[in-house]
């Protein structure tokens, strides 16, 4: 991170640290399993069952083309997604009705219950509500205050609000952790990660629902940022690229665990308590949780730092080091000299062009993985018509890819494993655009390994930005990158849309996108002035 040192000083610290530091990675890489649950368990939430307008009165009778039976919640769990066949329903007091969803309609002839029907009739709103399939899950946000037909866009509305929750999580916490130091934050967004999501759970109208997962999800995000650079400076080097690609992994185990419990919880309350008790461990434990000696050191709190190391030391039966001895620090300075710090503030890595260009560059690759990955999401994989099945696959092959980058990024290198990950990108979309539809089997290998390549591009981009930062800004350097990326999260619901009309309007645009980044990573010289500013601009700042 530009620490001046005398070399095999900083291997003989590490190695000290490395017994605490495996007791620390797995607090911390717990609670990520909790920010992947928080993260996907709103698909469940949301699902929309088949139903149909809820009749004047209670059914003596329902007929659904050829099917007849007494109950009209057997009938709809014949429906198929899409269809838009009415059902015919007989009351207790004689009348007739034909139901579909978002309407019903009033026979005035009651003599007969046929199906087809061509005599005058009464088209009337579904005032009374509507009655829903609750085989699969008992209760969602949907069927609990009534989601659908004109109401709809209010369950549209959710996914994109709390994307917003993500967006400004990542920035605020990231930017707050370099202020107020990491562990204060990991303390902070733990705790409201657990009351964000009972909070959920306890929600009685439609707003407070949207407010509580809007700031669960902001919580989740700003963890989520801050929790990666906290292991990067608390891990040695020779395991710093593993351990911090491996945190990808353990929210990944999250995304599984969603799909694992939604298939034996099917009622909404007790499926998001259930999920929300998993932070529980991580709180009664983060208190033990120090702050990282490289933040301490930015902030010219030198004695703070050494006693952190010594502690360390002697509790891995390492020996202790002279911080200002190695560093070159002033011995009679003052305990918490926060003047060097205080003399750099974001604004100074966009004075220098050269150094701007690639802030934006990455900003730009941000983006375009976030929509990647919400490109190769769940939808694409619906081949498989189980959807917790489609969940675990898709964060198996979030670990596969995790598996992949802690393998090959220090042998080969950021740089070109980034730009491999989005040229094979750019050829799997490419592919999707002129592949037959009806071949279904190699679709689903081609999106598989669309999704493997966009996951390694995505994972490889958190480690990618925060080595290229000092101490001092990292965690806000990440958070705004990441902040870049979310915006994709918020509109990629319009792209499906669009894609209704002309199925290749995705992939298009993606493969625009990443041969664009592709170009300007591979073509663009780089530039040794800037490379040079910025390394004098992060020597200054020790860490």
């Amino acid at each position: 991170a530009g620490l001046p040192h005398r070399k095999g000083d900083t291997d003989h610290i590490f190695s000290s640290l490395y017994r605490l530091q495996i007791f620390l990675y797995f607090i911390c890489a717990y609670q990520n399993v909790s920010c992947g649950i928080h993260y996907v368990s709103t698909i469940f939430m949301l699902i929309t069952p088949e139903y149909t307008c809820k009749p004047p009165g209670e059914v003596k009778r329902a007929v659904f083309q050829n099917v007849s039976h007494w109950r009209l919640e057997e009938i709809l769990t014949l429906l198929s997604p899409g269809q838009k066949d009415h059902i015919s329903v007989e009351l207790q007091d004689g009348e007739i009705w034909e139901l579909t969803r978002c309407s019903r309609i009033w026979r005035e002839n009651m003599s007969h219950l046929d199906y087809e029907y061509n005599d005058y009739e009464h088209n009337i709103s579904c005032s009374d509500g509507y009655v829903y399939d609750r085989s699969k899950w008992e209760n969602t946000a949907v069927t609990m205050w009534d989601l659908v037909c004109d109401q709809k866009w209010y369950a549209d509305m959710i996914q994109p609000l709390i994307m917003l929750g993500v967006l400004l999580g990542a920035i605020i916490f990231a930017y707050l952790s370099d202020r107020l130091g990491r562990r204060m934050v990991l303390w902070c967004t733990s705790t409201g990660i657990f009351l964000f999501g009972i909070m959920s759970v306890f929600t009685f109208d439609y707003y407070s629902f949207v407010i509580a997962r809007f700031l669960l999800a902001a919580a989740a995000s700003g963890y989520h940022v801050v929790v990666f650079t906290y292991v990067m400076e608390f891990i040695g080097m020779k395991f710093r690229t593993c351990m911090s690609i491996h945190l990808h992994t353990f929210f990944a185990v999250g995304i599984i665990a969603v799909a694992l419990m939604s298939q034996i919880v099917k009622t909404m309350w007790i499926y998001q308590m259930i999920l929300s008790t998993v932070t529980v461990p991580f709180i009664l434990c983060c208190w033990m949780l120090p702050e990282t000696p490289f933040w301490l050191v930015s902030k010219g709190k030198y004695k703070e730092a050494q006693v952190l190391v010594d502690i360390i030391a002697e509790g891995n039966h390492g020996t202790p080091c002279d911080l200002s001895e190695l560093f070159s620090l002033d011995r009679n300075g003052p305990v918490n000299d926060t003047s060097v710090a205080d003399n750099h503030n974001v604004t100074e890595l966009f004075l220098d062009w050269n150094i701007a260009s690639r802030i934006f560059m990455l900003w730009i690759i941000w983006l375009t993985c976030s929509l990647g990955f919400s490109f190769f999401n769940m939808d694409r994989f619906n081949v498989i018509n189980d959807e917790y099945l489609r969940l675990i696959l898709v964060g198996s092959l979030e670990i596969a890819a995790s598996s992949f980058l802690s393998v090959v990024l220090d042998r080969v290198g950021r740089r070109k494993v980034l730009i491999c990950s989005l040229l094979c990108t750019v050829l799997i979309c490419g592919t999707l655009m002129v592949i037959p539809q009806d071949a279904t089997i190699w679709k689903l290998v081609i999106v598989i390994i669309g999704k493997l390549a966009i996951g390694s591009a995505f994972g490889l981009i958190y480690i990618y930005t925060a080595e290229l930062y000092p101490t001092f800004i990292r965690s806000t350097a990440v958070g705004s990158s990441s902040m870049a990326g979310r915006l994709v999260s918020i509109v990629s619901p319009l792209t499906k849309e669009i894609a209704k009309t002309w199925i290749v309007v995705p992939q298009v645009f993606i493969t625009n996108c990443l041969l664009y980044i592709y170009l300007l990573e591979a073509s663009l010289p780089f530039n040794r002035g800037g490379l040079e500013k910025q390394k004098a601009l992060t020597s200054q700042q020790v860490g």
